[in-house]
């Protein structure tokens, strides 16, 4: 089995966050989007993950470094292939055309879920999909009175189907995917001005694949900062009740509460304040004289005398004061 990650997008929608990192780095409960993706997808596969392929932008040496050990802690090769221009999600999967055999697994690295499954990859594809209330945003697809997949629609305007696909997808046979996302590029076919795997998808299913719908118990999104904290939130929700300790030993508590469920990193210092619930402390932050409730902070960085919730502080940031919901890149300062 293989797992695909295309994570080439920039991640507009979250800066300042996506400034000095891609957002699959940014950390859910701790660990990188990325990493908690990958490994919840290893964990439903049922059988040995042997490659992970990254697709990613031009973001560096040390991103690069990380990907590899993301893939390396689920006991798989990690590859890293490039994508240069943003031509569309086919286009994002075929620069792995590499990686594309046999079983696989495609996931976009903007997403987490929640699920209680093992893959049946006896299927010969399988897309994951969530009711949703408004499906304008999204891909849907249509099913038959058997439960199988008979339409793919890219972000309809008018309404089709509330299924949406969350952005993880089951195929039996790479090769097979590979083909067919090359015939979309050979042949210039674009949806929307880009190439769309849900065309892919289409023509494969005209020619006799059938596809079944996956089903998660959570979909998490990761999209915005808003969408961000709320996943951390349900994700700590989580790993509480799968029983993970998520209080790190080297950290030093002095005259402070912890509100559970809360994730506290190596070497974190928390003097004399409250944290909790639905918080993630990064390794080495420091909290002193405040109150931190459903948030995010980042590595190294530092909440003196603040009342914050409901926000993402970036690596090596600072904030003194009292502001609530806020979001403060890596590196910022901020007095109030």
């Amino acid at each position: 089995m293989k797992i695909i990650v295309p994570m080439a997008g920039m991640g507009k929608r979250m800066r300042p966050h996506t400034l000095t990192v891609p957002k699959p780095l940014i950390p859910i409960a701790g660990k990188p989007i990325v990493q908690r993706l990958v490994e919840d997808i290893a964990k439903v596969c049922g059988e040995q993950v042997e490659e992970v392929a990254f697709i990613i932008g031009r973001f560096g040496e040390t991103v690069e470094k990380s990907l590899i050990r993301i893939a390396e802690s689920v006991g798989a090769k990690g590859t890293i292939v490039y994508q240069d221009e943003p031509l569309g999600t086919a286009h994002a999967i075929l620069c792995a055309k590499e990686s594309l055999s046999g079983p696989l697994v495609v996931a976009f690295a903007d997403t987490l879920f929640k699920a209680d499954f093992t893959l049946d990859s006896s299927a010969a594809g399988t897309i994951w999909v969530q009711r949703v209330d408004d499906p304008k945003p999204f891909g849907v697809v249509k099913l038959d009175e058997n439960g199988q997949i008979t339409d793919f629609v890219e972000k309809p305007q008018e309404f089709v189907s509330d299924l949406a696909i969350i952005g993880i997808y089951y195929f039996q046979d790479g090769g097979y995917l590979r083909e067919e996302l090359q015939f979309l590029l050979d042949n210039d076919i674009k949806d929307k001005g880009e190439y769309q795997l849900t065309n892919a998808l289409e023509n494969m299913k005209n020619k006799g694949t059938t596809f079944v719908p996956g089903r998660v118990t959570e979909w998490l999104d990761c999209g915005n900062k808003d969408a961000t904290v709320f996943t951390n939130q349900r994700y700590l929700e989580y790993l509480q009740e799968r029983g993970e300790n998520l209080v790190a030993e080297s950290a030093k508590l002095v005259n402070s509460v912890l509100i559970p469920p809360v994730y506290i990193g190596e070497n974190v210092v928390v003097t004399d304040s409250v944290v909790g619930p639905h918080v993630s402390l990064g390794d080495n932050s420091n909290v002193r004289s405040s109150v931190v409730s459903n948030s995010i902070v980042q590595q190294s960085a530092s909440v003196l005398h603040g009342n914050v919730t409901n926000s993402m502080i970036g690596n090596f940031a600072t904030l003194t004061g009292t502001p609530n919901d806020l979001s403060l890149g890596d590196y910022n300062t901020l007095r109030v």
